[in-house]
């Protein structure tokens, strides 16, 4: 089948020679440059011509590897009704993520920021056997959800592309065979769009669910740093590592003493008056959830992650305690809080507060410290929770090999949601026995647009965009060097490879001088580059390959062949 010859003089597109003013990232810089997309507000980015070519290989991609593990597309709305995530609790879960709106009679509704709520009620409509399930369901569609700080160009913005996908099965076993073919299409898709990525461990957070794991592209303009080991498979996103609890014998730790400590409210000043590492002291960080406080202890030397407090309480909320909160409870001494002796706070702990082990800490009282003070003697923790921040070097849960943190965008997220929602809106079908029968669901996402901007982070040099060929606007870039010979040659190889199926760009435009069109051949990013220069009385076109850079000098014929070859 003949492909499409996109002659440059007829299309819209302006290049940039120098960066957007407030681009922070490589993808915002060169997208916006090679006139593949344009800001239209905030977050909100409008797809040009090149673009949209690109935006749409990547959603063909998708659409073949779901096809081919039998999901059937659909097509959902974006303007949602509030009485569904109302029931789910997520109307007020997503807080100020969620747009919402009123109709002109006063209803409730909302934009879109994914779909399960809405999935589940039209399985629930059509669905009322055994013999209906399996299914799998999936839209390509666009998302909304009001970033307070949409950044990076399409990478984090309020309105973006996104495949989702929904598996509702009758038993946890046939959960767990969707999830698996989710698993390896998603395989072929990253590796089909020529993405690096990695498979890691991941929370479930507000979606719930049992298992979860995040598809990432190693990238430095990630917003989710992941760790791996470099010993064996292990790879996780950060929020999600967890360190094994490991009680110890603390039987022979002298017993419990307090110590006057005067002017030492912070961890430092603790260590450098009693001559310790800070390793050896332990943190005591105090949170209201909703409203409550809770004393979070971790080893001194390490930070709170506040993504794995807010994960562990949700959908609470958290937040600090303030100098009013420390007011009101006399029993709370600022910088001199200890978990001993605590009334009316719940102590959540870091497993490495294991039972048995003994730290310096806080005695509650203004200027004292106690040591000697050990988990499970001393104190209790009510309930261990990975909460610090995972460095480099930590131990590998898997092999006790160091980790190694990196930066990464996430391109895909799967989830076994189990029963959440189908509890929710009482998705039952007919059984084989003739009673009801509870279905089970995943959830499976892919940033569509999103994946653009990894691509373009990850294959791009310092002239520009180098696309995978699979998503590459044009399959071969013809450039005209600029005398009418040469753009005649060009527009003829260009006709002979559309019809031999080659999708082609052109650039005959007039006026334009052959260093501008070269520089925009570059920045451009298609594969292979095709120049009608200075041997085109020859008939004879040089070949550059945008990846390697290696140029050849080719007569037209054999050039045409290497192409469609």
């Amino acid at each position: 089948m003949a492909a499409q010859v996109q002659r440059m003089s007829r299309l819209m597109v302006k290049t940039l020679r120098d960066d957007p003013a407030d681009a922070e990232v490589l993808s915002h810089k060169l997208l916006v440059r090679g006139g593949f997309v344009r800001r239209t507000a905030a977050g909100v980015w409008s797809w040009l011509p090149l673009g949209k070519k690109v935006l749409a290989n990547v959603e063909r991609i998708v659409r073949e590897e779901m096809d081919a593990i039998g999901a059937q597309e659909v097509l959902l709305p974006a303007l949602l009704p509030k009485e569904p995530y109302e029931a789910t609790g997520r109307w007020e879960e997503y807080g100020a993520e969620l747009f919402r709106l009123n109709d002109r009679k006063g209803g409730d509704y909302l934009l879109g920021p994914t779909h399960e709520e809405i999935f589940t009620l039209l399985v629930k409509d059509q669905c009322t056997s055994y013999k209906d399930l399996p299914v799998i369901l999936y839209q390509i569609q666009t998302k909304y959800r009001d970033e307070a700080r949409p950044r990076a160009g399409i990478l984090r913005g309020r309105e973006f592309t996104m495949k989702d996908s929904y598996s509702f099965d009758t038993a946890d076993e046939g959960l767990a065979e969707s999830y698996a073919l989710h698993r390896a299409a998603y395989q072929r898709i990253f590796e089909r769009l020529g993405l690096d990525y990695r498979i890691c461990a991941a929370t479930a957070g507000a979606m719930g669910g049992s298992k979860s794991e995040e598809f990432l592209a190693p990238a430095a303009a990630g917003e989710d740093t992941f760790a791996d080991c470099p010993n064996c498979a292990y790879a996780a996103n950060t929020e999600a590592v967890s360190f094994e609890l490991k009680p110890v014998d603390g039987a022979a730790v002298p017993a419990l003493e307090e110590v006057a400590t005067p002017d030492t409210p912070t961890i430092e000043t603790l260590a450098a008056y009693m001559d310790v590492p800070a390793s050896a002291t332990l943190k005591n960080l105090l949170v209201k959830v909703d409203g409550e406080i809770v004393a979070v202890g971790v080893p001194g030397d390490r930070e709170v992650d506040m993504d794995k407090v807010e994960a562990h309480f949700a959908p609470a909320a958290v937040e600090l305690v303030t100098a009013e909160d420390f007011e009101e409870r006399a029993d709370l001494v600022k910088g001199y809080v200890g978990p001993q002796g605590l009334e009316k706070v719940t102590f959540l702990a870091d497993p490495r507060i294991a039972p048995g082990t003994a730290w310096i800490t806080g005695a509650n009282k203004e200027g004292v410290h106690a040591r000697n003070v050990v988990a499970g003697r001393d104190f209790e923790v009510d309930t261990y929770v990975d909460v610090v921040v995972v460095e480099e070097g930590d131990p590998c849960p898997s092999c006790g090999t160091g980790l190694r943190l990196d930066r990464a965008i996430e391109i895909g997220h799967i989830f076994q949601l189990g029963r959440k929602y189908a509890d929710a809106f009482q998705l039952d079908v007919l059984g084989q026995n003739g009673k009801p029968v509870r279905v089970t669901m995943g959830s499976y996402g892919i940033g569509v647009s999103r994946a653009v901007a990894a691509l373009a982070e990850q294959h791009a040099d310092d002239k520009g965009l180098v696309w995978p060929k699979e998503v590459a606007p044009a399959d071969v870039h013809v450039v005209a060097a600029g005398k009418a010979a040469q753009t005649e040659l060009a527009l003829s190889v260009s006709g002979q490879l559309a019809e031999a199926g080659v999708r082609v760009l052109v650039d005959d435009r007039a006026g334009v001088s052959p260093g501008v069109k070269f520089t925009d051949a570059e920045l451009f990013g298609v594969p292979t580059i095709l120049v009608a220069g200075r041997r085109t009385a020859e008939g004879v076109v040089e070949l550059k390959d945008r990846r390697t850079g290696e140029r050849e000098e080719l007569p037209v014929a054999d050039a045409i062949a290497r192409i469609v070859g």
